[in-house]
């Protein structure tokens, strides 16, 4: 059975609608794969730290040569890693702050991308490990970065993730984008504002 795997990075809780967009990403996802598997992973509770020289002494040191405290350093990222691997699918929830990814998923991402395992060099040349795998990005931004808009060339967001991937050797994107999430902050109706979003989740699994 499919396994897919949800991801959210967003620190605004109920209030987050990139958390809105993946929980009706999985809803729709389970229904159209009954018996399926959802593994859940939520970033701004799981214990991300920055990478630090202990951290890229052990990603570099052969696996069947590596201390017990190397093993334990490398822990989380295994089991990040692990989640990638064992997933046909991803939903990834990410709000853009400052323009780019939050800091906590570039934290994730500094753990999962590791030489030799997500990707690898062959004859001098980057190859991404995984293969097959299919993502979908449920974006959310407080003002409008769509093409042809003002602001079009301050998101760093879309660019970054699809270069990310590419590199990593997921090929098969997807992004959606709910823009202008700040008038929320300014008496929007919340309902209004995730109708056209959510009826475009829907959409997916009804012409799938």
């Amino acid at each position: 059975m499919p396994t897919l795997l949800h991801l959210d990075s967003s620190p605004a809780g109920d209030r987050s609608v990139s958390r809105a967009l993946t929980a009706e990403f999985v809803k729709n996802w389970q229904a159209a794969n009954p018996g399926g598997t959802v593994i859940t992973r939520d970033l701004t509770t799981t214990p991300l730290t920055a990478l630090n020289g202990e951290w890229i002494g052990a990603a570099f040191t052969p696996e069947d040569k590596r201390s017990a405290e190397q093993k334990a350093t490398l822990a989380l990222s295994d089991t990040l890693t692990a989640e990638l691997f064992s997933a046909d699918e991803y939903v990834f929830g990410i709000p853009m702050h400052n323009f780019s990814v939050p800091g906590t998923f570039k934290l994730w991402i500094d753990q999962i991308a590791r030489a030799g395992v997500t990707f690898a060099y062959v004859d001098g040349k980057p190859q991404g490990l995984l293969k097959g795998k299919k993502a979908h990005f449920l974006i959310a931004t407080g003002g409008e970065y769509g093409p042809g808009t003002a602001a079009e060339s301050f998101n760093f967001t879309e660019p970054y993730l699809r270069t990310l991937f590419f590199f990593l050797g997921v090929t098969d994107t997807s992004f959606q984008t709910a823009g202008g999430a700040a008038a929320l902050n300014y008496g929007a109706d919340r309902a209004e504002f995730l109708a056209p979003q959510l009826k475009a989740i829907q959409s997916k699994f009804a012409t799938a």
